[in-house]
């Protein structure tokens, strides 16, 4: 996916969560919005700064920078939503595009993808990021909606 294409998803993925977190549609949803719509972006545009040193699809768009930056709001407190931005980037390279990504880089330098995806440049890229954007906020919903349901007594989930 194209920077276009990773700016799109997510924003399309801060409407969506503010309504699954905050389905009523009311000034609580349009907070939500508001807070998770720039961390998601700047996490979504993050993996490409590979793009201008070392190596792209590889020296960004692995697990271990996920770690980091998903550890970030435990351990500092801030960078809230950020680490989600990373994740669906690489959400979106993975099964929207035929390349896919090295999720072990460093270690291992094979690059891993589903095979339904479109080259970066085909006139599909917009309907595969929209596919993939809905099957995001499907999972999304599930896991606010759904899953806690199923969670033993007294674990909760952390948003």
């Amino acid at each position: 996916m194209d920077k276009r294409g990773h700016v799109l998803n997510a924003v399309f993925l801060a409407v969506g969560l503010g309504f699954i977190l905050e389905p009523a549609g009311d000034v609580a949803t349009f907070r939500t919005i508001a807070a998770v719509f720039v961390p998601l972006v700047l996490g979504a545009l993050f993996p490409d700064v590979d793009t201008h040193f070392g190596k792209h699809r590889k020296t960004l768009h692995n697990l271990p920078v996920l770690a980091i930056v998903a550890a970030y709001p435990i351990y500092f407190g801030n960078l809230h939503w950020v680490w989600l931005g990373v994740l669906t980037h690489y959400v979106l390279d993975a099964l929207g595009t035929t390349r896919g990504l090295a999720l072990f880089y460093p270690f291992w330098d094979e690059e891993f993808g589903a095979p339904i995806g479109v080259p970066v440049s085909s006139d599909y890229a917009d309907a595969m990021m929209l596919a993939v954007t809905a099957f995001e906020l499907v999972v999304a919903a599930g896991l606010v909606h759904v899953l806690p349901a199923y969670l033993p007594e007294g674990v909760a989930l952390p948003f």
